[in-house]
């Protein structure tokens, strides 16, 4: 297919640029001809509706125009469902899984109140996540991340069918893996939390790595449901000898 109007049209524009369904590609920083995928319309969580209010004014309006609020979330919900049947029809098949996330937590606590998310987000989660059950087919799996100190959402969680929980990052507050497979780990899988990526992976001993990555496999592996991965994806900082303890020590362990 030619265009008549393509999107790039002097090499400057290569390194970043939006085509015509919106979606925006980005050239890797390191340069090649090749361009990654960087954001999509419908990428994101619920809660990012801020970028077309502001961050600030988002949570705001949760409290000042829940009204307006809401019809932007329901309104990205219906357009994940209407992608979601298509992706069924061409791909159904082949997908057991679909990730969806909503970062509502800092590492000391969430970013709105348990009440709040009980009102607004809970219901779009819930049929978001039934929605999903219904069009693809069995077996399937709803994958849900969302970082920092959620450890009072989880309950909420299970009840509207999340299957997998991500990424466990287990040095926010309330969130000890001992004490998360102790009371959930029955209802829901764990996807993460086999190593810290903020100090351990980073600036910790590979005997350090290899001791951390042993106790979260023997914490969270017994009786299933443990997908083993890192906190968070490894940083540019992370020492190659530090990545190679930690594989490692899973290969060695990864048989449980």
């Amino acid at each position: 297919v030619v265009r008549k109007n393509p999107p790039v049209r002097e090499y400057q524009d290569c390194k970043l640029f939006t085509d015509e369904w919106g979606v925006t590609w980005k050239m890797p920083k390191h340069g090649g001809f090749y361009f990654d995928l960087a954001e999509s319309p419908l990428s994101g969580d619920i809660t990012e509706r801020d970028r077309i209010r502001g961050y600030e004014q988002f949570y705001s309006d949760l409290v000042i125009n829940p009204k307006l609020a809401c019809k932007l979330m329901d309104k990205f919900v219906q357009l994940k469902i209407e992608f979601y049947k298509i992706a069924a029809e061409k791909l159904g098949k082949y997908i057991q899984f679909v990730r969806e996330g909503d970062d509502i937590a800092g590492q000391d606590c969430l970013l709105i109140s348990p009440e709040m998310y009980r009102k607004f987000l809970k219901p779009r989660h819930r049929e978001l996540f039934k929605a999903q059950k219904e069009i693809f087919p069995q077996p399937f799996y709803c994958f849900f991340h969302s970082d920092g100190a959620i450890y009072d959402l989880i309950p909420d969680f299970i009840e509207i069918g999340v299957d997998v929980l991500n990424p466990l990052q287990t040095t926010a507050k309330g969130m000890d893996a001992s004490v998360l497979k102790k009371e959930f780990g029955r209802e829901i899988s764990f996807w993460g939390g086999g190593i810290d990526t903020q100090r351990t992976l980073p600036k910790g001993s590979p005997e350090e790595i290899k001791r951390q990555v042993k106790e979260r496999i023997e914490c969270l592996a017994p009786g299933g449901g443990f997908i083993f991965g890192a906190v968070h994806n490894i940083q540019d900082d992370v020492p190659p000898e530090n990545i190679l303890a930690m594989w490692h020590t899973f290969m060695e362990l990864r048989n449980y």
